[in-house]
């Protein structure tokens, strides 16, 4: 049976960050656009930034859909699933934004990701997300499966890039400044990426 939680702690909290795949889903107000869905990985991206809000580091890639259903009205649900152990899926229901690279947050949010070095990754976006609905259910037609490790291909292709060669990437591809709608996504060109002193560990 499913249930209903107040707030993101404990057990939940744990079981989030436990995660080596989540999903996320969004659309557009446009009762014939587009929904989207899509998977995210890479150990270390996602944080538990309190008991109702979540954040994600949105990294280099080839559309922007997420992005521009979020500055259109916010509205994101993320999913994980446990592939191992007992069985469970957890749905935060929310709205969201992101956080561009000049927004005065970005300092302050990139700290609660010590455990992975975003500069390998071509990052655009943190996406914050504040919980309106959180829910669990037992996920018992969820396949047993084996983590074996992240890939390293997304690091290994956007490792090289500097600013000026991500906007030229993000430049030629037809759904990051806008949409698969026509919403406005990625804005381009993107602000330099900050210097951040690193955090005390």
């Amino acid at each position: 049976m499913g249930k209903t939680y107040p707030r993101i702690d404990g057990r939940l909290r744990d079981f989030i960050l436990a995660q080596p795949l989540f999903f996320t889903a969004t659309a557009p107000l446009d009762a014939d656009g587009t929904v989207n869905l899509s998977p995210k990985g890479l150990t270390g991206s996602v944080a538990v930034l309190d008991e109702l809000t979540v954040a994600y580091l949105d990294f280099a890639g080839s559309n922007a859909e997420t992005v521009a259903h979020l500055r259109e009205n916010g509205r994101i649900t993320l999913m994980w699933c446990a592939f191992s152990g007992p069985p469970n899926i957890v749905r935060v229901h929310g709205r969201g934004e992101p956080v561009f690279r000049d927004d005065p947050r970005w300092a302050e949010l990139i700290a609660h990701f010590p455990d992975i070095d975003h500069s390998l990754h071509g990052l655009r976006a943190i996406i914050l997300v504040r919980a309106e609905l959180i829910r669990d259910t037992c996920g018992y037609a969820v396949p047993l499966m084996s983590y074996q490790q992240d890939r390293d291909l997304h690091a290994r292709r956007f490792a090289r890039e500097d600013d000026a060669s991500l906007d030229a990437y993000f430049a030629g591809k037809d759904h990051v400044a806008t949409s698969i709608d026509g919403l406005p996504g990625l804005p381009l060109p993107l602000p330099p990426t900050p210097v951040v002193a690193p955090t005390a560990r």
